[in-house]
């Protein structure tokens, strides 16, 4: 028997913002089946990861795609484009696993996906959270999160913390950290929308609208009168870049250019990471976040988007601005 596979592939390399235009949905047949003596994995893939890093391996050539990482290796023109994401299990030549087992890892934007022996891919124990839930905040989105402000950060009771892109899948999550630890918390938005979300929802201190602001030094000084303790980092251009640089994505004329000589004489660190580097902490992670989970201290922000056509224009919104939280795309239905 064989299955019609729909997946999302790029036309062309980008080198700008992305636009539904540089996308395109292809067909092809799958056998219902995997390969005799393989360890593949067939997988329906039900729930897909929208990420801003996928820009940089969508590029002609990035920085990123010589890292080594795995994560960053460049897409192909007309093959489907890995993500991460929840599907279950139709056919496998994998010990491991079996047909319906629910699994989570690096599947694709399609409608099924051929997960390979040495691939991520494993099974996912729900905790009785939504399948969404493993997407995001217990996710990379929220292991980013978690890792770069306590490992990396290293924060005490009571620091001053300014969020940037503070309604984003990661920003949001470092925020509420932050206060659940008994910090001050400011975050930045461009939207009053957001800027509401943040303070009546998620608990942040104060928030602003940065596109409001015509001097942002001013607006942080009036927040931040006497300093700010840690700056966590998502958007970069003229200031220090910590976890993401989503500015720099799309023009690379913008570059994160703090004044070295605040650099020097306040004694900063700038560190750049990613989760990758912090898989040892997933445990911890879990532990504590499925806990505030489940107290009600912490709040899921999803923004999910219906059907495999609508993967363009997810993707190409996060660079808008459109998303409000983790953005996801639900392929098919649980």
């Amino acid at each position: 028997m064989e299955v019609i596979n729909n997946f999302v592939s790029l036309k062309s390399h980008i080198d700008g913002s992305p636009q539904e235009s540089d996308f395109e949905i292809l067909t092809e047949t799958l056998p219902l089946s995997v390969v005799a003596g393989s360890k593949d994995v067939l997988v329906k893939n039900m729930y897909v990861s929208i990420d801003p890093y996928q820009l940089n391996r969508m590029k002609s050539l990035s920085s990123s795609q010589t890292s080594g990482s795995s994560y960053a290796v460049g897409v192909t023109l007309g093959q489907a484009i890995d993500a991460y994401g929840v599907g279950k299990v139709v056919a496998s030549g994998h010990p491991d696993f079996e047909k319906d087992d629910l699994v989570i890892g690096l599947i694709s934007w399609g409608e099924y996906s051929i997960v390979k022996e040495g691939s991520i891919l494993n099974k996912l124990n729900s905790l009785g959270f939504p399948y969404t839930y493993h997407v995001g905040i217990l996710g990379f989105s929220g292991l980013t999160a978690y890792a770069g402000f306590f490992d990396v950060c290293k924060p005490k009771k009571g620091e001053k913390v300014f969020v940037s892109a503070a309604s984003g899948s990661v920003g949001n999550l470092v925020g509420q950290y932050a206060k659940l630890l008994g910090c001050y918390v400011v975050g930045c938005a461009g939207t009053q929308k957001k800027v509401d979300l943040l303070k009546s929802k998620l608990g942040f201190d104060e928030a602003f609208n940065y596109k409001e602001e015509g001097d942002l030094k001013a607006a942080l000084k009036k927040y931040f009168p006497d300093g700010i303790d840690i700056y966590f980092d998502n958007v970069g251009a003229e200031i220090v870049a910590v976890c993401g640089v989503i500015s720099e994505y799309t023009d690379k004329a913008k570059r994160a250019a703090p004044d070295m000589i605040d650099v020097v004489y306040k004694r900063i660190t700038i560190r750049g990471f990613l989760a990758g580097d912090y898989m040892s902490l997933f445990p911890e992670f879990m532990t504590a976040t499925t806990d505030h989970l489940q107290t009600g201290k912490m709040h899921a922000l999803e923004d999910i988007s219906q059907g495999l056509e609508s993967v363009p224009s997810a993707f190409a919104g996060i660079f808008r601005g459109d998303n409000v939280g983790k953005k996801i795309v639900q392929i098919a239905e649980e």
